[in-house]
């Protein structure tokens, strides 16, 4: 078990470094998959880790590049990137069936992961996800003059609703994006799904989670709408809700 202060860090073949937390367990994993700027240290990640550790559950959280305690360059991430952060830490840190439980961005990672490792995904839980944003919930709403911004200059900075210093969207972001679009046919995972989704959130709109729903193949997917419920759903409510939802699913995986 890793001390909470000390994240081990997974060497990278290009010299960059993910810093994640294991804890070993048995059974069913759990691997976080978290949002956009977010790190593996929020409300949500670590209310997962703690029943995780009380049940004797092996669970995963880790920082993309660029976020949180990882290396690199914030500005010089992509979708492809991050997708390649949670295929290393599913393949070298993680071992058996996985549940991946996607917040917001991680929600469209996490969607890429499992179609690159079927066979290591027994379950998936989103929160708020955000497949395709970049195109969808960003470019298709950004004014002209937005547009034109990144297009001539390579980025321009998204003011935050969440404390953090302005977001660089950058040009290399958004036609990345654009090759990893995955709500424009149908998503070929079998696995069970759950989705929380508030209806109050700002920046997903609750319709979204239906286009998630209708694109997935699987058979097994629950849609839970949280009438007043906002993006982050980190009230305590909230958060119960969530871990409710991952032991539900881990029982019935393992029943």
């Amino acid at each position: 078990m890793t001390d909470d202060l000390s994240p081990s860090q997974l060497n990278r073949p290009d010299g960059e470094t993910i810093a994640y937390h294991h804890s070993p367990g048995e059974g069913t994993g759990l691997l976080w998959l978290g949002g956009f700027r977010s790190d593996m240290d929020g409300t949500k990640a670590l209310a997962l880790e703690e029943w995780a550790r009380a049940a004797g559950r092996p669970t995963t959280r880790f920082d993309y590049f660029g976020h949180g305690q990882s290396s690199g360059d914030f500005r010089q991430g992509t979708i492809s990137r991050w997708r390649e952060d949670a295929l290393a830490v599913l393949d070298e840190v993680t071992s058996g069936g996985q549940i991946l439980i996607g917040s917001s961005m991680g929600g469209w990672v996490t969607i890429l992961a499992a179609l690159a490792r079927p066979e290591r995904v027994a379950g998936i839980v989103f929160i708020a996800p955000a497949p395709d944003f970049t195109e969808d919930l960003m470019w298709a709403d950004f004014p002209e003059e937005v547009r034109a911004e990144i297009e001539q200059k390579g980025e321009w900075l998204q003011p935050s609703d969440y404390g953090f210093e302005p977001s660089p969207i950058t040009d290399a972001l958004i036609k990345d994006g654009r090759s990893n679009l995955v709500l424009d046919k149908e998503i070929n995972l079998s696995c069970p799904v759950r989705i929380l989704q508030g209806m109050k959130d700002p920046d997903v709109p609750w319709q979204h989670a239906l286009r998630l729903v209708e694109a997935l193949a699987s058979a097994d997917v629950s849609l839970h709408l949280i009438k007043h419920g906002d993006h982050r759903l980190s009230e305590p409510q909230n958060i119960a809700r969530l871990v409710d939802t991952v032991e539900t699913l881990a029982w019935e995986i393992e029943a």
